[in-house]
């Protein structure tokens, strides 16, 4: 996974009040991960109030909000899409998950009394899930079944941290950032409701070209 991945996941928190913490700075790949390596961040959200509710399975911004604390698997796999046939031929996308990483987790990130498995969500950071059912539906119940709380894909987050960007601030502490500000502002990026809204108009255009190619008919 290179930085570029793992920076926009922790702009995306930051951006929203999180605290987020970075487990290790190396890359394991001649052996297997230990517990604390399967960890690429660890999230904590001063703004949490006790007693929200749990948070929803697709974690946009609003959502958020409901997350108190959280271990973050970072999957950069850009040009896949999570099916449930990958899913299921791809036990490393769990490896976070395992006993042994959540008690390391207890150890770097302590909960208030309840234990980690209670307090801390587990999400899963992703590229995309299938498009066409059954297929979606069906990676959203195998991952919950392996005990994912939440996932996040990479559109969401970067939707997100272009719409914060102001154009004219120097983001200088933040290359992430400083790359989205000067493509932003030689209009190489759009907000997303400026993307909503390009949609929204191609949609209807092909709409009245259907009903035009049909009146012709």
């Amino acid at each position: 996974m290179s930085a570029i991945d793992e920076g926009i996941v922790r702009e995306f928190f930051e951006q929203n009040g999180f605290f987020v913490r970075q487990v290790r700075k190396y890359q394991v790949q001649a052996r297997r991960k230990t517990g604390d390596e399967e960890i690429d961040l660890l999230v904590h959200n001063p703004a949490w109030q006790k007693g929200s509710r749990r948070p929803d399975f697709f974690l946009f911004s609003t959502e958020l909000q409901f997350v108190h604390q959280a271990v973050v698997s970072v999957k950069p796999w850009h040009t896949e899409v999570f099916t449930p046939v990958m899913l299921k031929g791809s036990p490393e996308i769990f490896g976070f998950l395992e006993e042994t990483v959540l008690k390391q987790a207890a150890r770097l990130f302590p909960t208030e009394g309840e234990g980690v498995g209670s307090d801390v969500t587990k999400i899963l950071v992703l590229p995309a899930l299938p498009t066409a059912e059954p297929f979606r539906s069906q990676s959203v119940e195998l991952l919950k079944q392996r005990g994912v709380d939440g996932i996040i894909s990479f559109r969401a987050m970067l939707l997100d941290i272009i719409e914060k960007i102001d154009a004219n601030r120097n983001y200088g502490k933040s290359d992430t950032l400083q790359v989205i500000r000067v493509l932003k502002n030689y209009d190489l990026l759009k907000d997303a409701q400026l993307d909503l809204l390009s949609d929204r108009m191609q949609s209807a255009r092909r709409a009245r070209a259907s009903g035009a190619a049909g009146t012709q008919e």
